[in-house]
């Protein structure tokens, strides 16, 4: 399992790795809201007065939470490129389709 925290520090990643290799090709591509939909393990550590902390489950990995409960939730995120000055932009993403994309 990973924590949701991580899982969307990784998507933010491949976000800004898609936007750096880009180029500066004629066709770019606007970056729309993101839809997440996973399924978490919530845990408490510490009691009462614990962090709560979502762990996103792997595919097939179900098994190892079967003593927690585990729910589906939905995340719909909106990229914005901020700049120095703290303007946000629109992110736009350009560059050859990668194998397996789609």
């Amino acid at each position: 399992m990973v924590e949701l925290a991580e899982m969307i520090r990784e998507l933010r990643h491949e976000l800004h790795a898609a936007l750096a290799g880009g180029g500066d090709g004629p066709v770019r591509f606007e970056l729309g809201p993101v839809e997440i939909e996973a399924t978490v393990a919530v845990g408490r550590t510490g009691g009462a007065g614990g962090k709560v902390r979502f762990w996103v489950v792997e595919a097939g990995g179900e098994a190892q939470v079967e003593s927690s409960r585990t729910h589906r939730i939905c995340l719909t995120l909106q990229p914005k490129l901020v700049a120095p000055d703290g303007t946000r932009h629109d992110v736009l993403i350009t560059g050859d389709e990668a194998e397996g994309e789609r």
